[in-house]
């Protein structure tokens, strides 16, 4: 097979032809982080946010997300995902707070996930701000970046900072 290439001899923009490729296990995996003040901090932590439960609709929209990459993303393969996890870690430090969010997906075909993790945690991010902007806009969404992934003929991939 030839090398991947999104545009054909003409140089239209194509979907990349995967068929020759072989089905595997691929798994991806993307972290970034949002940048909160103390106060959204403090009210993410104890669950007092006026709109409600953060994390727990940041979850459910970071999923959402990756379920909707190839609508979202041009010539992304739409892909049968068969696991999709979010989780949250919250960061406090000396002069800053912020929450970390993580995606996690999984399938079994020719094409990779990274597009859906990294997707995945966006839109987690993003639903962490338009649930907190009320109390501070200030917020900073940073570091989003693939973590790993597995699967595949280009095999292993893991970011070392």
């Amino acid at each position: 097979m030839s090398e991947l290439n999104h545009f054909d001899a003409a140089g239209n923009a194509v979907m990349v032809d995967v068929s020759a490729k072989a089905i595997t296990t691929r798994t991806a995996v993307a972290q970034g982080k949002i940048i909160v003040s103390k106060e959204i901090f403090d009210k993410i932590a104890a669950g007092t946010m006026a709109k409600g439960d953060v994390l727990g609709v940041a979850r459910i929209a970071g999923i959402m997300a990756t379920k909707k990459t190839s609508e979202l993303i041009p010539l992304c393969h739409p892909l049968p995902l068969t696991k999709c996890a979010v989780d949250f870690t919250m960061l406090e430090e000396a002069e800053t707070c912020a929450v970390q969010a993580e995606c996690t997906v999984k399938t079994d075909g020719k094409t990779g996930v990274e597009m859906e993790a990294l997707t995945g945690v966006q839109v987690a991010l993003l639903t962490i701000y338009d649930m907190c902007k009320a109390v501070d806009k200030a917020m900073v969404l940073t570091d989003i970046h693939l973590v790993q992934k597995s699967g595949g003929k280009s095999g292993d991939f893991i970011w070392q900072k």
